[in-house]
Parts: C-alpha cells; sequence; structure tokens
C-alpha cells in the first residue's frame, strides 16, 4: 500500500512499533574533543607525488594581496562560491514547500526500520530512495545523506539490501542512531541498472545550459530537504557520505549546502584530472581546456570549517590528494579552533577496507 507522507504525519509511521526501552538517544558531541587520530590525517604523507597537482594558493584575493583574517576571506569565499554555481549552470528545478513524498515499501531488518520512499524530483520527474532509522528511538537524532557508488543495484548498496557490507552506509548509520536517506543517481533510471550516457543526453535536451553535475547537486539537496523535514532528525546534525561516485556527489554537496555538517568522501577522485570528471554526466569537456583554471580545493575552502574527511587508497585518491588538504587546512585555521580536515589513505585500492570503514563511523560518531 502507498501512503503520501508529510512532516505533520511522518512521526507517527516512523515509530510505529517501537518501544520505548533500550531506545537510543544521541546527545550532541563534545566540541572540544577529536578523534584520536586527527593529527596523524594532517600530517604530510611520505611520498607526495611528484607530479601531483600544484594549487594556487586560496588565500590570495583578485589583486593577488595575501588573505589572513576571516573578515578577508568572506568575499572571496562569495566569489568562489558564486564562480561554481553559474559553471553548474542552473539547478534543474525549485525546492519550494514542504516535501511529499510515498512510501512504496517497507520493511525491518536489525532493529532498524527500512522504507524504499518516492518523489518528485523536478516537475513529471520522479525519482527513489531508501529512508532508515532506528527502531527504538527517543529525542531527536542526526541525520545523514548516504550516496551509492556505481553499482547497477543503486539505492540497494547504502540501505544494505544488495552488495558488499562494508558499504552498507545508510544502514550501519542507522544501526548506530542515525536517521539515513540514500537518494537514486540521476544517471539510474531504475533502482537496478545505470544508463548514463542515455540519462545524461535526456537531462542535457532539457536543460542544456546545465552540467550533469548541477542534477546530482539538485538531487542531493532534496535528499537533505527530506531528511531535515523530519520530525525526528536533529537539522543541526546533518552529515553526508559517500564512496567512488558518491563521494562526488558529497563534495559538492558539503561546499555549497551549509545544513551539511560532517562529511566523508571515499574514492571518488578529488581533482578534476583523477578520474572521469569530463564525462558528461559531470562536468563535461570543459574542465580539459587549458584555460581551466578551478580545481577542487575550492570546494573544500568553502566546506570549511565544517568537518571534510577524504579517504583513498591510492586509486582514484592517495597521497597525490594531498595538495588538497594541505590548500584547504589554512582556510580551515582562519576559522580558528581545530581544523578538522584529513587524508587517510588506506594503500588497498577502489575499496572500503575495514581499517577505513572504521574511521568513517568514528568521524561521523565524533563530530556528528
Amino acid at each position: 500500500m502507498k501512503e503520501q507522507i508529510s512532516r505533520r504525519d511522518f512521526s507517527k509511521l516512523a515509530l510505529t512499533g517501537c518501544a520505548a526501552a533500550a531506545s537510543v538517544t544521541l546527545a550532541a558531541p563534545n566540541k572540544r574533543s577529536d578523534v584520536p587520530w586527527l593529527r596523524e590525517v594532517q600530517q604530510r604523507p611520505a611520498n607526495v607525488p611528484e607530479d601531483a597537482p600544484k594549487l594556487r594558493s586560496l588565500l590570495l584575493d583578485d589583486q593577488g594581496g595575501q588573505i589572513n583574517s576571516l573578515d578577508q576571506w568572506q568575499p572571496r569565499r562569495e566569489a568562489l562560491r558564486k564562480w561554481w554555481l553559474e559553471f553548474l549552470g542552473p539547478m534543474p528545478g525549485k525546492r519550494d514547500g514542504e516535501p511529499t513524498w510515498e512510501v512504496i515499501e517497507t520493511d525491518r531488518v536489525t532493529g532498524v526500520l527500512r522504507q524504499r520512499i518516492r518523489y518528485e524530483i523536478e516537475p513529471g520527474i520522479e525519482t527513489e530512495a531508501y529512508l532508515l532509522q532506528p527502531e527504538k528511538q527517543s529525542g531527536k537524532l542526526p541525520g545523514v545523506a548516504a550516496f551509492h557508488s556505481t553499482v547497477d543495484h543503486s539505492i540497494r548498496q547504502p540501505a544494505g539490501v544488495e552488495g558488499k557490507p562494508e558499504k552498507f552506509f545508510g544502514l550501519k548509520l542507522a544501526q548506530r542512531g542515525h536517521v539515513t536517506i540514500s537518494p537514486r543517481n540521476y544517471l539510474w533510471p531504475t533502482n537496478d541498472k545505470i544508463e548514463a550516457q542515455q540519462e545524461a543526453d535526456r537531462f542535457h535536451e532539457h536543460h542544456p545550459k546545465s552540467k550533469g553535475m548541477a542534477r546530482m547537486l539538485h538531487d542531493s539537496l532534496v535528499a537533505v530537504d527530506i531528511l531535515t523535514s523530519l520530525p525526528n532528525v536533529d537539522a543541526t546534525r546533518i552529515g553526508s557520505v559517500g564512496h567512488s561516485l558518491g563521494a562526488k556527489e558529497v563534495l559538492y554537496l558539503a561546499a555549497f549546502d551549509e545544513r551539511v555538517k560532517v562529511t566523508v568522501s571515499s574514492e571518488g577522485g578529488v581533482s578534476s584530472t583523477f578520474s572521469n570528471w569530463y564525462a558528461p554526466w559531470y562536468l563535461g569537456e570543459t574542465i580539459r581546456s587549458p584555460d581551466f583554471t578551478h580545481e577542487h580545493h575550492e570546494l573544500l575552502a568553502l566546506a570549511a570549517p565544517r568537518p571534510f574527511l577524504l579517504l583513498g587508497g591510492d586509486s582514484a585518491d592517495g597521497d597525490v590528494s594531498w595538495p588538497f588538504i594541505e590548500a584547504a587546512l589554512p582556510v580551515y585555521k582562519l576559522h580558528g579552533g581545530t581544523p578538522r580536515l584529513g587524508l587517510f589513505n588506506h594503500k588497498k585500492g577502489h575499496a572500503v577496507p575495514p581499517e577505513a570503514e572504521k574511521r568513517i563511523y568514528e568521524w561521523f560518531e565524533e563530530y556528528l
């Protein structure tokens, strides 16, 4: 049975069957503490490749003058934000009013209520996501947008329905007391088959002035809209996590959605030269032009001072990614306090090995 859901009546549905005993309540984290390995992920790797990107300092204004304070940084920040949003092009839809959706499937797994939902992503176009939360809970909980990688089974991966367990981000965070949403990327017309070129062509036919990444960003923002509208979610404690394709999405989401307070990006290829960012479903061939002088350290700077962990395995990301952390750290330091930005290279390729998975959840537990 399909049910139309809004903020007003979601709470009753979400908590059906939940007992008060052994409920999950997460207190706000102690902001004076940090993960014990923070210093480690802020140290320059011993062997940064010689061909690693050489990045322009972020702390130079339009006249080449040095930026030394947060007040001086703000105009530079706004200029970067404006440039990137104009480069991406118009968002494909408006985000007006309270989001609504329908529940099309519900089940329970290991203490988690798991619902597959459907909603309109732009006029006349629907998509799906999984919404997961602890069955037993009390009070408002943090929320996390968990994005799938390039696998045919799409949202079934982070929701823990199908795929490798180490990438069940949505399910495992729900088991740890978070409410999670895992939206389907637009390159999947259904939940079980990617059709990248066809879907990119269809998007550009209707939105010729927009990059594919504009659609991904828009869809991510809508997912966060849904998450923050839930009455049992603390809208001040929202995070995002993704691997590979999903890592690309959370990089842009962290940069352009200040509701997202904590991010983990795993093996997405932080540089525009590290993977297929030139594909039409991402940024297009423009980024291969010698005249294209922007890079993604600017997006990391836009995310400051919110905690951001970059995971690599010497595949899409790794020691070669260090210049991006090194370039953004001075911006984080302008905000005062401990900068919570780092790179952890597990050196296990394009994967999420146990040591990386452990740090993902430690990062959220400490900072969200």
